[in-house]
């Protein structure tokens, strides 16, 4: 198990450093603000519908390793993906960060999101990785008003 929490750890360490999709998209269809005031993560998710198919997904903002490189890992997750499945990844996600989903049981269904299952243990930590879904989540249901995690 030390093995696959050390890839987990090289997972978030490299979406943190480079992270992917990270870029103002300037012809977003829709675009949100997601707030974390306990530890100060901000980000704005932008992102381009072709039909109920997210053709693109970017963000922009700071904040902490786990912060960054969850939103990192969910634009590479989600696109080219449904709006449906798209919820449901956001369950799964969310599942996995509350402790309710065990990763090494479901990797194949999890792949890279399967990195923030450690997440769990550290409740606080649990805000800063589910920011960026939260706010998908707001801006695939047209919400104007920023999302924030408290």
């Amino acid at each position: 198990m030390s093995d696959l929490r050390s890839l987990y750890q090289e997972i978030i360490l490299d979406h943190n450093k480079n992270p992917r999709n990270y870029r103002a998209m300037e012809d977003a269809d829709r675009s949100l603000e997601g707030y974390n005031p306990l530890c100060g993560d901000h980000y704005t998710i932008y992102l381009k519908l072709d039909g109920g198919v997210i053709a693109d997904i970017s963000f922009t903002g700071s904040g902490c390793a786990i912060s960054k490189a969850s939103a990192s890992v969910m634009s590479t997750v989600l696109k080219g993906k449904t709006r449906e499945e798209a919820e449901r990844f956001f369950v799964l996600f969310h599942d996995l960060v509350m402790g309710q989903r065990d990763p090494a049981k479901n990797l194949e269904e999890l792949g890279k999101m399967a990195a923030f299952g450690g997440v769990s243990e550290f409740p606080a930590r649990v805000k800063c990785a589910s920011l960026a879904w939260h706010t998908l989540k707001g801006a695939l249901e047209e919400k104007t008003i920023a999302v924030t995690t408290e």
